[in-house]
This record gives C-alpha cells, sequence and structure tokens, in this order.
C-alpha cells in the first residue's frame, strides 16, 4: 500500500507541475498526456496478462462461486461505511443513511458480510469514493491519466485516491503486514476475476485498446459522478454541472443546461 501511495502521491504532483505547460501530444483537451499515459498503459495491460489476469483465472476455476460470493460481499459491506461517508459529504443524508442500515443489516444477519442480506430486502447499494466527492464539490477533473498499477483515472481522482487507500479501513485496522497484504492481494484478484469475459469483448470490439478504454472510463466516471443521470454536455466543456434538490426520495439532481 505505501509504494500505491508513494507512485499516486509522486505521479499526480508531477502531473499538476506540468498542467499549465501547453501539449502538443495530442489534440483531446481530456488526454494532453497521452504519449505517457499510453506507455503506462502498455506496462499495466502487460501486468495484468502475465500476472494478474493468470492469477484470477485460477482463483475463478478453483474456488468455488459460493465461496467468491461470501469474499465479495464481505469487501463490499466494508466498502458500504466508506460510501455512507462520502455520500454524507456529497450533501445526500438518505443515501448515506441507507448504506449504513445496510451495513448493520448484513452484518448481523449476513454474519460479517458474507450473505448480502440488504441488497435481497431490497436496499440500494451505492458506490461512491473520494473522486465523486471532489466532483460534487465543483472541483474540475482535469486531464486524463494512467497511473501504474491502478489504471485509468483524472488528475482530481488520483488526488481522491490518495484519501480513498488513507481511509481504506482495511489498511487503518490491520497492522499485520502480510495479512494486510494478503487480503489487499485477494480483494484485487476477486475484483479482476468479475471481468475477465470483459477483456476478450474490449480487444474484439476495439481498434485501439488504449483509446477505448479511455473513453469508456471517462464516460462511466461521469455518469457515476450523476448517479447515472448525466446532463448534456458541449464538447468544449471540461466539466458538468448538477444542482442538488431535496426530494422524498432523498436527493435527486436537476440538470443545467451548459452553453
Amino acid at each position: 500500500m505505501l509504494i500505491k501511495q508513494a507512485c499516486l502521491i509522486f505521479l499526480t504532483l508531477g502531473l499538476i507541475s506540468c498542467a499549465s505547460v501547453p501539449s502538443n501530444l495530442s489534440s483531446s483537451k481530456k488526454d494532453p498526456w497521452e504519449q505517457t499515459n499510453r506507455v503506462v498503459f502498455t506496462f499495466n495491460d502487460n501486468l495484468d496478462e502475465y500476472l494478474i489476469r493468470p492469477i484470477s483465472e485460477v482463483y475463478q476455476s478453483v474456488v468455488p462461486n459460493v465461496i467468491r460470493t461470501g469474499v465479495r460481499n464481505v469487501f463490499s459491506n466494508v466498502g458500504d461505511v466508506y460510501t455512507a461517508v462520502n455520500n454524507l459529504l456529497q450533501g445526500k443524508p438518505k443515501w448515506a443513511l441507507d448504506d449504513m442500515i445496510r451495513v448493520l443489516v448484513n452484518t448481523t444477519i449476513g454474519l460479517g458480510g458474507i450473505f448480502d442480506v440488504a441488497s435481497d430486502a431490497g436496499l440500494e447499494k451505492h458506490s461512491e469514493d473520494f473522486g465523486q466527492t471532489l466532483g460534487r464539490w465543483k472541483i474540475p477533473s482535469g486531464p486524463y491519466v494512467v497511473l501504474p498499477v491502478l489504471g485509468s483515472s483524472t488528475v482530481r481522482d488520483a488526488l481522491g485516491n490518495i484519501v480513498d487507500i488513507k481511509a481504506d479501513i482495511f489498511v487503518r485496522n490491520i497492522e499485520n503486514i502480510p495479512l494486510r497484504n494478503s487480503l489487499t492481494g485477494l480483494r484485487i484478484v476477486d475484483q479482476r476475476s468479475r471481468y475477465l469475459g470483459t477483456t476478450e469483448l474490449i480487444e474484439a470490439a476495439a481498434f485501439d485498446k488504449y483509446s477505448f478504454v479511455r473513453d469508456a472510463h471517462l464516460q462511466r466516471r461521469r455518469n457515476k459522478l450523476n448517479d447515472g443521470n448525466p446532463p448534456m454536455m458541449d464538447e468544449d466543456e471540461d466539466e458538468i454541472s448538477v444542482l442538488p434538490n431535496e426530494s422524498s426520495s432523498g436527493i435527486s439532481f436537476k440538470n443545467k443546461t451548459i452553453r
């Protein structure tokens, strides 16, 4: 985890220091460091192909689905605590309350989160990180950047990742380093195993894998920032605008036309 934090801090500060320097590496405002990003992307792709994906394939083939689901649910249950904090910081108190109820239900009735009883009971699961919170606070996303190991991001999300890692319950509360590293590795492998089929799909459908992944990531993050309801945005606009409004179901967002 220390290596991850060091990479994030070093690379993010380096990119920010270069942000005011005009670049002719790409015509895209979103990706002015494309040449460097492609190098890091290739490194990550090779790391995945020769290490992470093979381990994930073995994990998926050897470990029964019921156990993999239980492991995933435990990690997800712990993540709901951090999601609740971010929802509160984003001005969505009802969602934050729902998240904490999910944690309570799954931790007790669900035996420590092994079973996702809350979803079966109709409690919607959310997924929020500090990068999204910074977006809600109108912090500009900045250019697209590919981080070593961590992959696609933006300058804003890279800074958010630093907070995410620092706030990670497994990192903060587990002092036994081998155990902590083992759980981190298990979480990475489990997450990767969920998307094994996606790799073949991308390679088959994408003429340029890098561009495909970049555009899909930026679209997905924009969608998540607006809770699945992104407003219209002109090509020249870097940021979106959302106006929070209280509603009976919690917080909804009214689209603001960008001209």
